[in-house]
């Protein structure tokens, strides 16, 4: 008899087991009813997979954030074509281009704040200037694009006003300006349309980040199709033959970069793209963006066909764009797609010898 404070926590004495000639079996070797030996007061635990319980948090973006992915796209690619039309004496192309870029850059601005609350943290984000953060160098990307497509798009518009807005003295310096504001959009036009895609790849979002090599080059193509397409529809035929060659580099670069980005992915990372919302709205991207190619290709010429085909690529960029986002969105709520690319890479390093680090082990 012992005299512990824990003993009223010792299990029930199990009972004795009768051997065939009657007598009790409680003292044989490992059965320890007596006492002699302290009992588990733990059952053994049972170890279940890692699937339907969260591994990785969900990004906490919502609609505005996809917006803001397809709108910078539209207004990276204007400004391309707002130089394009500048250097090569299309001034109608110019203007509707120039206008393209502040408008969708504006309402960007506007899904953007309206996703972090508070404009002031945008703000925020500008006080310092870090190398190794896609939000950081983004925030300033888009800072110094605003200020160029804004100052070229003011020249336009008091252009178009007959020279009414109350400029004074200053519009002598905005028409000397507006040249080089439209070129300085033009070069961060590039960073501003990739830096979203490394900003989704850099997170610990299955599919985006198993993605982050490629979708640089997706989003850069989505953004010619958008771009392209807005100028197809609002520009006439005869000084729209720059977006026409700039949608059919789109084109190909939207349907190859897709197929490349998936072939090159972790199977299993890359099921998002091709099930579900995602999958739908990805699908449907892809037929969408070789119909305004073909379009584009072959009727782009006539007035009604070139408007068509660039609805049908706006179409495409933008469901790209909500595409990549919802596949990212879903990889996040669903384990597997974070245990089994983390087990297959695993297996990956054993097989190529790598078994003396701190990620294998020798097994």
């Amino acid at each position: 008899m012992t005299l512990s404070e824990f003993d009223s926590f010792r299990p029930t004495k199990p009972g004795g087991r009768r051997r065939k000639d009657g007598k009790s079996a409680r003292g044989r070797r490992g059965d320890y009813g007596d006492g002699s030996r302290e009992m588990p007061m733990v059952p053994e635990p049972e170890f279940t997979s890692y699937y339907g319980r969260p591994v990785v948090k969900p990004a906490p973006w919502g609609d505005d954030v996809a917006i803001y992915l397809f709108l910078g796209g539209v207004a990276a690619g204007s400004a391309l074509l707002g130089v394009g039309g500048q250097l090569t004496g299309r001034p109608t192309l110019r203007r509707n281009a120039r206008l393209g870029a502040l408008a969708a850059v504006s309402a960007g601005a506007v899904a953007l704040v309206k996703d972090l609350g508070r404009p002031e943290r945008f703000l925020n984000m500008l006080r310092t200037f870090k190398v190794t953060s896609p939000m950081s160098v983004g925030s300033w990307i888009l800072s110094a694009f605003s200020a160029g497509a804004g100052v070229s798009a003011v020249a336009e518009i008091d252009r178009m006003s007959g020279h009414r807005l109350p400029l004074g003295p200053l519009r002598k310096v905005l028409q000397a300006v507006e040249g080089p504001a439209g070129v300085e959009a033009a070069v961060f036009a590039g960073p501003l349309a990739a830096y979203t895609a490394v900003l989704l790849g850099d997170t610990a979002t299955p599919t985006w980040n198993a993605a982050h090599e490629e979708l640089p080059f997706v989003f850069v193509s989505s953004a010619c199709l958008a771009s392209a397409g807005l100028a197809m529809v609002t520009t006439p035929v005869r000084e729209a033959g720059p977006a026409r060659n700039l949608a059919l580099l789109g084109v190909v670069g939207d349907v190859v970069a897709m197929k490349v980005m998936e072939h090159r992915m972790d199977p299993i990372a890359a099921e998002p793209l091709r099930q579900g919302k995602a999958g739908t709205l990805l699908k449907w991207s892809e037929r969408l963006a070789v119909a305004g190619g073909v379009g584009t290709l072959l009727g782009g010429r006539n007035r009604v066909v070139a408007a068509a085909s660039g609805l049908a690529l706006l179409a495409a960029s933008a469901l790209t764009r909500f595409g990549v986002f919802e596949a990212g969105l879903a990889s996040a709520k669903d384990p597997r797609y974070t245990i089994e690319p983390q087990k297959n890479r695993l297996a990956a390093r054993r097989a190529a010898g790598v078994t003396g680090d701190a990620i294998t082990t020798g097994g």
